[in-house]
């Protein structure tokens, strides 16, 4: 980021590359409707592009990106009139990973229902903190940073994240 600040446009390709996909995924596990994501994203790069001037490397960029990710997507909740504490709704599974298997293919897609499912029945807060934590790699002090909250809040959400998550995929756990 601090080569994009400093003008290299190849340094933004090499950040959005990098961060796209996992971003997405965030954004797609938390945005109040599916038809919002790509909305989402696109709002949180172009924050990106407009703050790089402003941009200070006080923290990792991807717990800056998140933090943009986090703020938008809590937004438009607000503007749907609905609190972030809600239930997600269903949303189309993500695409599987391509693969040449049809029998590991459907695995992987039942896989990604099972886990979609599970994260659905986390409270918001515990699922953006796994979300984070897996998506974006944050540790428990950038997502306390990045959710307004106290790194042991993130502790518990986590650890109760990871409790819910484990019972409802232990039939994948062999």
């Amino acid at each position: 980021m601090l080569g994009y600040r400093g003008g290299d446009d190849q340094a933004f390709a090499q950040l959005f590359a990098r961060h796209r996909s996992r971003l997405y995924r965030f954004v797609r596990r938390m945005a109040p409707v599916a038809a919002d994501t790509e909305e989402i994203v696109q709002d949180t790069w172009i924050a990106v592009i407009q703050g790089r001037h402003r941009y200070l490397a006080r923290a990792r960029f991807v717990t800056y990106l998140f933090a943009i990710a986090h703020r938008r997507t809590q937004d438009r909740w607000r503007r749907r009139g609905r609190r972030s504490e809600t239930t997600l709704p269903a949303h189309d599974p993500l695409p599987a990973p391509a693969c040449d298997d049809p029998a590991e293919a459907a695995v992987l897609s039942a896989m990604e229902q099972a886990l979609s499912s599970a994260l659905r029945g986390l409270p918001a807060e515990q699922r953006e903190a796994f979300l984070l934590r897996a998506e974006g790699d944050l540790g428990v002090a950038e997502i306390a940073a990045v959710m307004g909250v106290s790194r042991e809040t993130t502790k518990s959400r986590l650890r109760y994240a990871y409790q819910h998550l484990r019972r409802s995929l232990e039939e994948w756990r062999q």
